[in-house]
């Protein structure tokens, strides 16, 4: 008996190197503008070539405006480190998707939407957020430089064998909980650290129930509990969002893909490592208040006491506390500028930030439209909206959002990492706090200085309205 990882992983195992790690074959290579150049560069060095550049795709992503993107860009190191992409796929034959072309986004939304990440595929990127891709039913996983270099030259990578977890979650979300609120609440229970060394298959009702965009939103936050990765076997979900995609199989491919597809999941009598079980009604909205994505709490909730301090004794669960104990929770209290038995409901809010390859996606711009209809954002605040990839932005146009998020009062950006990290215009100034959709609040993530607090888009979307942190279960207007 086995699990869908197992299944996934022995398949593509090229051979087990005694006493160490496993040669493992690697079906796509992305590649991005930051972890790249290195890798190239090794590769000329060498005198070789790409062993299979059809299996590799490159896409700049982090260093890309969210405005103007038909003008050169102005920062001399983002403008160098997206020439050079371009410059390294054409040299070495590779498919690229560059900037303000249609196929163009964040890599990790640009590669589902397209059909180029697959059911029972090995993914892997330069990037820690790959997990994402495991959405699809993927064994997906960030890599180092050096690795990339490794995949292009060989097509495979040597890797230990990660062990497996599965996180079921029993029952049905109330209103107004989202993907991205099971995350979050997945993270403050298990920690930042409570899933390192494996790779985790997420299942039980709830995860079934989600869309696919909600089941990449799952994906994504994998790696910030310390996994590997994380993934969802695939059915129907995964299938009706597969087909027609422009690098899925077509025709009588399409159809002997998804009979192999059907097969990809756990056998019945499967053992894991360790296997855990949630329960949906004890998910409520949920924001961080701390910096790392552990810290976290319902959003009626208050601030718990970091452990261990004088105030330790408080009815707040320890599963809410911060992971680096004492020290590190008081720390990153005031860094925030939060104290501990605080309530964050009606904290002024200065940034809005809706995007980034946790919450770029279509689903996340209607959530966000479903709040600010008929209302007005609100004096003060600065929101950004930034679609993952120009699929999405058009996708917002054909669908009329674009039309009641400008009557609402706001701007829809170009497509790019934007604010998730500070490696491009759209930054954070200093002091300021910004209710995220993206996937990391570690000090200055944002940009020096920036304080940042994670949620999902119905929540930032009620900050933008009102200008504080608000219960989006209040404005919501549907039954």
């Amino acid at each position: 008996m086995k699990t869908l990882f197992d299944k996934i992983w022995d398949v593509h195992v090229v051979q087990h190197i005694a006493d160490g790690p496993t040669q493992l074959y690697i079906d796509r290579l992305y590649c991005h503008e930051v972890t790249s150049p290195q890798a190239f560069e090794g590769l000329r060095q060498r005198g070789l070539k790409c062993f299979r550049p059809e299996r590799i795709v490159c896409m700049p992503d982090h260093n890309t405006p969210t405005h103007d993107q038909d003008k050169p860009i102005e920062d001399p190191v983002s403008r160098k480190q997206v020439e050079t992409l371009e410059c390294n796929a054409r040299d070495f034959g590779l498919k690229h998707f560059g900037m303000y072309s249609k196929d163009n986004g964040i890599i990790h939304v640009v590669g589902p939407e397209k059909g180029l990440s697959l059911p029972g595929m090995t993914i892997v990127c330069g990037d820690s957020h790959t997990s994402t891709h495991g959405a699809l039913g993927a064994v997906a996983f960030g890599i180092g430089t050096s690795e990339v270099e490794m995949v292009m030259a060989s097509q495979c990578i040597l890797q230990q064998k990660p062990k497996s977890m599965r996180i079921n979650i029993d029952g049905r979300l109330g209103r107004g909980v989202t993907p991205k609120d099971v995350a979050l609440y997945l993270m403050a229970q298990l920690t930042t650290s409570g899933a390192t060394g494996y790779f985790v298959e997420y299942a039980g009702p709830v995860v079934r129930a989600m869309s696919m965009e909600g089941r990449l939103t799952l994906c994504n936050l994998s790696i910030e509990m310390g996994a590997r990765g994380g993934f969802i076997a695939p059915d129907s979900v995964t299938f009706d969002y597969l087909k027609g995609r422009e690098y899925a199989p077509k025709g009588e491919a399409w159809d002997k893909a998804v009979a192999y597809w059907s097969t990809l999941k756990t056998d019945d009598d499967a053992v894991f490592d360790k296997e855990l079980t949630f329960h949906a009604e004890d998910i409520e909205p949920r924001i961080t208040y701390g910096t790392n994505p552990g810290m976290g709490i319902g959003i009626t909730k208050a601030i718990p006491a970091p452990p261990s301090s004088p105030e330790g004794d408080t009815n707040v669960s320890k599963s809410n506390e911060a992971p680096s104990g004492a020290a590190g929770g008081a720390r990153a209290l005031e860094y925030m500028g939060f104290k501990p038995g605080e309530k964050l409901l009606g904290k002024k809010v200065d940034y809005v930030f809706l995007g980034a390859c946790t919450n770029g996606r279509i689903e996340d711009f209607r959530a966000f439209a479903s709040i600010v209809k008929g209302r007005k954002k609100a004096d003060g605040v600065v929101a950004w909206l930034v679609p993952g990839s120009w699929a999405v932005l058009q996708q917002i146009h054909d669908e009329g959002l674009d039309a009641v998020l400008q009557a609402a009062g706001f701007e829809i950006r170009q497509p790019g990492c934007s604010a998730c990290l500070a490696m491009n215009d759209d930054k954070v100034p200093a002091g300021k706090l910004c209710l995220s959709t993206s996937n990391r609040n570690f000090e200055g993530r944002q940009g020096p200085g920036a304080r940042t607090i994670l949620c999902s888009p119905l929540t930032a979307a009620a900050a933008a309205i009102t200008g504080v942190i608000t219960d989006p279960r209040t404005m919501m207007t549907d039954h």
